[in-house]
């Protein structure tokens, strides 16, 4: 019994010292996002000055309103083009499919520098694609794609396999089956998709970098650019920002997929 006490004990402060050591960071930036000072560490007190700054900052609310049309947009067509893929593969035999997964997720484990590399090359060669928004929007949407694939996948395997038969022997189209049958109880595996690719996105730099030009600054260029002078205090309060919102869609995603579940087992 004293044994399993002490086990007990360990994985807790195991698991404490784990999410002290993540979470602690993040903690700190939200606090010195409230003081004007220079650098962490010294509180000059309570204002909110940084988040003034940052609202009248064209050049940062610009890199902010870039990074989320760009991820929003390439996570939607991720979103699409992953979940028709994911029933492809899906409907695919045993061989085929082990391939296809495999395939899928080659530029999760690649190197994003490689990737970068490799899209930065196409674009080159094809020329017909000018660097900019078309560039960053298929690239990312590339990027995205197999994390839909694989948020979904698991989803499919869950449902019916005889569920998309039994709707073309009902009389349905293919296409209708798709869109009636088979995509309303793949919603909640889509939605993790995107927001999984949302973040990805908003995430990347390298990809970003390599793959657009100067009129194009999304939220990780501008970090970038402006670091080598130096660290602004501004930034702070963009971070707290983008982690609020972040946070707060991800709760309100959660709150009504258990609200929509609870009400199913009601009906049922």
């Amino acid at each position: 019994m004293k044994i399993k006490a002490w086990k007990k004990v360990i994985s807790y402060s195991f698991l404490a010292l784990i999410l002290i050591f993540t979470y602690l960071p993040i903690a700190v930036l939200v606090v010195y996002s409230f003081t004007d000072a220079r650098s962490i560490g010294v509180w000059t007190g309570f204002t909110f000055e940084l988040y003034a700054e940052l609202f009248s900052d064209q050049e940062i609310l610009s890199a902010i309103l870039n990074s989320v049309i760009l991820a929003v947009t390439s996570a939607g067509c991720a979103t699409i083009i992953g979940t028709f893929a994911a029933v492809g593969i899906y409907s695919m035999k045993r061989i085929p499919r082990k391939l296809m997964e495999g395939t899928n997720q080659i530029t999760m484990l690649n190197a994003d520098i490689v990737t970068a590399i490799a899209f930065m090359l196409f674009f080159l060669i094809v020329q017909f694609i000018p660097f900019g928004w078309a560039t960053l929007i298929i690239s990312h949407t590339m990027v995205c794609i197999p994390y839909v694939v694989m948020s979904v996948l698991p989803r499919l395997s869950q449902l019916n396999p005889n569920l998309y038969e039994a709707g073309q022997d009902l009389g349905a189209s293919p296409m209708r089956v798709m869109f009636t049958v088979m995509l309303p109880q793949l919603i909640t595996a889509m939605l993790a998709g995107f927001m999984l690719s949302v973040t990805i996105s908003l995430d990347d730099f390298v990809i970003t970098k390599f793959n657009s030009n100067s009129e194009v600054v999304t939220i990780s260029v501008y970090l970038y650019n402006k670091l080598k002078k130096g660290v602004k205090p501004v930034l702070r309060a963009m971070s707290t920002l983008i982690l609020v919102v972040v946070t707060a869609v991800v709760v309100g995603i959660n709150v009504g997929q258990k609200r929509r579940s609870d009400k199913a087992r009601k009906n049922v």
